[in-house]
């Protein structure tokens, strides 16, 4: 089988081409990803020299050079896709270029390759958010109801694969993830913020009021979900994939962190609160439980703790990273320099 990999040099796409090479060597898979600031091809340094994995740089939104890349697959695993809230915040047209443009172009292209199974990475922010300490879960049935511009795109753009399934046949599934961390994660989402802060012995900025929760998902548990969806998984479902059971807020995350690392609660800094901010994740899996046999196998401490070693054991790959344009971003976001 031939998959086509879209932003596979990305945190979450790269966890699945390490993972989909080490556990199906006779598949070939092609990375294709534009190598945006997100994009990383030292995450896949350890099979970049395998005869069936081939990288290729190009934009999605490039139908001529997506056309030309994904001749001959089997199967499409779309990844690729402006992913940080604050940014969209931001710089919110490159979102909607991106995930909707770029959706419908390789919706497109695959619909002209004839591929066996397009399917599209989502997220449970398309639904919007949740009252604080209500027992109310996403599921595969909640209306979508995005609150930021990222969200908003990525609602769009599941919007179109649905589509294209209804008015051309093309062959689809879409799981909507909740919150990943892990390996490779850039230094700009929560985990990876802090722990490297840490690292650095600088404090954590948390959103105001610290209150905020979300599920958290180890990256090596979605990819798992991923596998077996692409497996077994009925053509035109969708998935919802969560990592937790019960609530944890975004605060007690981060104490948690500074507490397996040592550090005292003091290294913790309030922040102004972002526009729009969604209060509330919470995800229903039991679908994905009861239909492919997927629970996460890892509980919120364990994955912490193997990312914190993870970052804290490739400290070069993160450093390179946290420097130039990373820190006028940061500087914007947060008031000042880390």
């Amino acid at each position: 089988m031939k998959l086509f990999v879209t932003g596979g040099a990305g945190f979450i796409g790269s966890n699945f081409i390490l993972y989909w090479m080490k556990h199906h060597p006779e598949d070939r898979v092609v990375n294709y990803d534009a190598l945006t600031y997100a994009g990383n091809l030292e995450n896949l340094r350890e099979i970049e020299h395998l005869p069936q994995y081939q990288f290729v740089k190009g934009d999605i939104c490039d139908r001529a050079t997506v056309l030309e890349a994904m001749r001959g697959t089997d199967v499409v695993v779309h990844f690729a896709a402006e992913s940080h809230v604050d940014r969209s915040i931001m710089h919110p047209s490159a979102f909607v270029h991106t995930n909707v443009l770029g959706t419908q172009v390789l919706l497109d292209c695959a619909k002209e390759v004839g591929i066996r199974r397009f399917h599209h990475i989502s997220t449970d922010e398309v639904f919007g958010t949740l009252e604080l300490g209500s027992a109310e879960k996403f599921n595969e049935q909640t209306p979508y109801a995005p609150h930021s511009p990222y969200s908003a795109s990525k609602a769009g753009s599941d919007h179109l694969v649905r589509a294209y399934a209804d008015t051309y046949g093309l062959p689809i599934s879409i799981t909507n993830c909740s919150n990943n961390y892990g390996p490779y994660q850039f230094p700009e989402k929560l985990m990876g913020l802090a722990i490297t802060n840490l690292l650095e012995g600088k404090k954590v900025p948390v959103y105001s009021p610290g209150s905020q929760v979300r599920d958290w998902l180890y990256v090596e548990d979605h990819v798992r979900a991923i596998e077996l969806v692409l497996q077994k998984g009925a053509e035109g479902s969708t998935y919802c994939i969560g990592g937790m059971n019960q609530d944890i807020s975004n605060l007690d995350v981060v104490k948690m962190i500074i507490s397996i690392m040592g550090f005292k609660d003091e290294m913790i800094e309030i922040v102004g609160d972002r526009p729009g901010h969604d209060v509330r994740y919470a995800i229903d899996w039991s679908k994905i439980h009861t239909e492919l046999g997927w629970s996460p196998s890892v509980t919120l401490e364990q994955g912490l703790k193997k990312t914190i070693d993870w970052f804290a054991d490739h400290q070069e790959w993160w450093q390179s990273i946290k420097t130039g344009a990373y820190l006028d971003y940061y500087e914007v976001q947060y008031g000042e320099r880390i």
